[in-house]
């Protein structure tokens, strides 16, 4: 079988991201809420994002900078907190979660500006989203600087939350009831409602 072969040192930055994000699909997506130093909440979603190990507990989220190079304000907040929550949105939070990417200057609350309701944090002082059926709350672990404020963050999670309606009358995940999306790339997301097994 024919394949076409893409040279990463000598494409465009900007080429890769599109191969990447449009090929290696679905992704799941972490929707991280975050506290400034001085106590702004802020909340954005990331598609490079993914568990890495469950003794310890521990996943990764990848963070571009902004389009003018400045790092993001949810990296910022990470690396100067040593705290976040990372949530899994479900389809009915996709509208609230991609407006929180809107690209709004540091000290915008994305939290209020979507309407999202919020419950405080238990092991750290971050919100989390109430509606959201998944919630992990992190301590830093450790960062990766991939270039300008490209950073790779690995977090250790200390406490998960599971909505109660997403648990079956055996106690385990239903994921009919958890609906959780994924990024299909481009501006497009996917849902776990299509399953088979091997």
């Amino acid at each position: 079988m024919d394949h076409t072969c893409f040279d990463f040192t000598e494409i465009s930055p900007v080429d890769r991201y599109r191969l990447m994000a449009n090929a290696v699909t679905p992704r799941p997506v972490a929707f991280v809420t975050t506290l400034s130093a001085e106590g702004v909440p802020n909340a954005a979603a990331f598609s490079f994002f993914g568990l890495l190990s469950h003794d310890p507990a521990t996943l990764a989220i990848g963070i571009e900078p902004r389009a003018d190079g400045r790092r993001k304000d949810t990296a910022e907040n990470i690396l100067r907190t040593g705290v976040f929550t990372v949530h899994i949105a479900d389809a009915a939070l996709a509208a609230q979660m991609e407006a929180c990417g809107a690209p709004v200057e540091p000290g915008v609350d994305e939290l209020a500006m979507t309407g999202l309701a919020t419950l405080p944090g238990g092991a750290i002082d971050v919100p989390r989203i109430a509606e959201a059926p998944v919630a992990m709350e992190c301590r830093l672990h450790s960062q990766i600087p991939l270039g300008p404020a490209r950073d790779v963050i690995l977090g250790t999670i200390e406490r998960f939350y599971l909505r109660a309606d997403s648990l079956d009358a055996q106690g385990r995940v239903d994921q009919d009831r958890l609906d959780p999306i994924g990024r299909v790339g481009a501006m497009s997301y996917c849902t776990t409602r299509d399953r088979f097994r091997v």
